[in-house]
């Protein structure tokens, strides 16, 4: 199909690009950028007046609950919440059910996903067998199978021994490690330590469960000359010490949860369990550190932390509630707010949804498709059209993910995904008077 996004303002982050324009697509690929091709006779045109026309946004840490709840039709919702989020590639941790440990498991979750031609998924194996933190995977097997690094999720490492062969492993085959810094013997409360948990009569996380991780996981970069990304920093004292350790050229990159960037632990209200989230809301100090050092680029990636919660598993009391919530369709949305509260040029602020998280993907496997995340002509056509003077009230019934609970419900938020673009496919369109 020949497609033709007429008339928007094209923000291609990695190049800097800010400037009116349309962008036509044929076969899949980016034929033209800025001045539509003479001759080119477009199937479909898609009216980006008044939009942001950028490259499709890549989400490191999605959970589609795939494995394990193929009966609900989890994977089919949740692709569907990512492309309506402008999400055309996101990364899926590995603690399904089973787990990605077994390079079956792996392939099945590709395949399936595949078919369903909507958002790309690149999995994360499992860094130990069944998370359990004692026996290293097999992953040169699991890289095979399509894994583009080894990780946790949120199982902490509590043997040092098995974390620092693990690295040593990933070193030799030159794979990154994905950690969530958590000290096994101190990350086990329901909230942030501080006056707020106290009062309610909450168990606290403290920072030190981060900043003792993080000290372990450097010590042993530095050992192993291994490759890490830390996902979903928390705190001011752990962005300082990320800071410090890229200073320093150790090879680490990290991120930080959409929710961490905008809610506090006050958020929690009257021990509402859609704040039940994992790594805890923590204090003011500790968001304005999270939003300055996304913006400066110790950290180097914006991620939604989507993570689909039923409704029995969120309908009890707060301690006793999953953690998690859905945000792969407010990313876009939530990232647009931070930019405009902070002042950023778009260029800085998406690139924390594209090309940064391009190229911590392409150093993960060096086979990466190299326009990802990028709007180059010749490039493969992942689009998201972004219409920047939207604003919509975050319901449950206007989510389509399986997962319907969210800390944002009720906000209104400024900015919406118009249409997205996988490979030249449309997969998602919001209809308005101005597409046709």
């Amino acid at each position: 199909m020949k497609l033709i996004i007429r008339g928007g303002r094209i923000i291609d982050p990695a190049s800097g690009r800010d400037e009116p324009g349309s962008v036509a697509v044929a076969s899949g690929r980016i034929v033209a950028l800025g001045n539509e091709p003479a001759g080119f006779a477009a199937d479909r045109v898609i009216d980006a007046q008044g939009c942001l026309i950028l490259p499709g946004l890549i989400d490191l840490a999605a959970r589609l609950r795939e494995p394990g709840h193929e009966h609900v039709g989890l994977l089919e919702s949740e692709m569907a919440a990512a492309v309506a989020g402008g999400v055309t590639a996101l990364v899926c941790p590995p603690d399904t059910d089973p787990v990605l440990d077994e390079p079956g498991l792996v392939e099945m979750l590709r395949y399936r996903a595949e078919r369903l031609h909507q958002a790309r998924v690149f999995p994360l194996g499992a860094l130990t067998k069944g998370l359990a933190g004692e026996a290293l995977t097999e992953m040169v097997h699991l890289a095979e199978a399509g894994c583009v690094g080894f990780g946790q999720a949120d199982q902490a490492m509590a043997n040092t021994q098995v974390l620092l062969r693990a690295l040593q492993y990933a070193s030799t085959f030159g794979y990154t490690v994905w950690l969530r810094p958590q000290d096994a013997y101190l990350g086990g409360g329901v909230a942030a330590s501080g006056s707020l948990a106290t009062r309610m009569g909450l168990p606290g996380v403290p920072v030190a469960a981060e900043t003792i991780a993080l000290h372990t996981i450097f010590e042993l970069v530095r050992a192993t000359g291994a490759r890490v990304h830390l996902c979903r920093l928390s705190s001011a004292a752990g962005v300082e010490l990320v800071r410090a350790a890229r200073a320093q050229g150790l090879a680490v990159t990290a991120d930080v949860s959409v929710h961490s960037l905008h809610l506090t632990d006050l958020d929690i209200g009257y021990f509402d369990s859609h704040a039940r989230l994992s790594p805890p809301l923590r204090q003011a100090r500790d968001r304005a550190a999270l939003r300055a050092a996304l913006a400066d680029g110790t950290l180097t990636a914006l991620v939604s932390d989507h993570n689909p919660v039923g409704s029995d598993a969120k309908a009890l009391p707060f301690g006793q509630a999953e953690p998690g919530a859905t945000a792969i369709e407010l990313l876009a949305s939530l990232a647009h707010k931070w930019a405009l509260d902070e002042g950023m040029p778009p260029t800085q602020a998406w690139a924390t949804l594209t090309s940064h998280p391009a190229d911590i993907l392409a150093s993960s496997m060096g086979s990466l498709q190299s326009s990802l995340g990028r709007l180059v002509e010749g490039g493969v056509a992942d689009v998201c059209v972004f219409d920047p003077q939207a604003a919509w009230v975050v319901t449950a019934e206007g989510l389509r993910s399986h997962g319907k609970h969210t800390p944002f419900q009720g906000y209104e938020l400024p900015g919406r995904v118009r249409a997205t673009l996988v490979g030249g496919h449309v997969a998602f369109e919001r209809l308005t008077d101005r597409t046709v």
